[in-house]
């Protein structure tokens, strides 16, 4: 997992997405966005930690309730997304955004990013 940086929340603010850096990363790309309370978050966190590396899938993160842009990253994810619950999920298939989830077991979680 690749927790997302400044710049790149600041990209997809910008832009309504996450920049091809990260969508086009890999064949496939899970983008989890929530806040670090969230106890559903603890328990997908604790299964993505665990899975393997794979070069066709890339996951990233962010607790954004841990950064200094919170009130400006959660108004955009709430309102340009139009998502109000953590964990939500972005999942991309070459580059394109595929599907959308909140919190979600293992294999609910991989099979929406086309994975499993």
């Amino acid at each position: 997992m690749i927790k997302l940086t400044r710049e790149d929340c600041m990209t997809a603010i910008e832009n309504g997405d996450f920049g091809p850096g990260i969508v086009g990363s890999a064949p496939a790309v899970a983008v989890v966005l929530t806040q670090s309370w969230c106890p559903q978050w603890g328990w997908m966190r604790r299964y993505l930690e665990g899975l393997p590396a794979r070069a066709d899938f890339e996951v990233f993160w962010l607790e954004y309730d841990r950064e200094d842009f919170f009130e400006r990253f959660m108004v955009f994810k709430e309102d340009v997304y139009g998502n109000r619950e953590v964990p939500y999920v972005r999942y991309y298939r070459d580059g394109l955004l595929l599907k959308e989830s909140n919190f979600i077991d293992q294999r609910g979680f991989l099979r929406l990013a086309g994975v499993a």
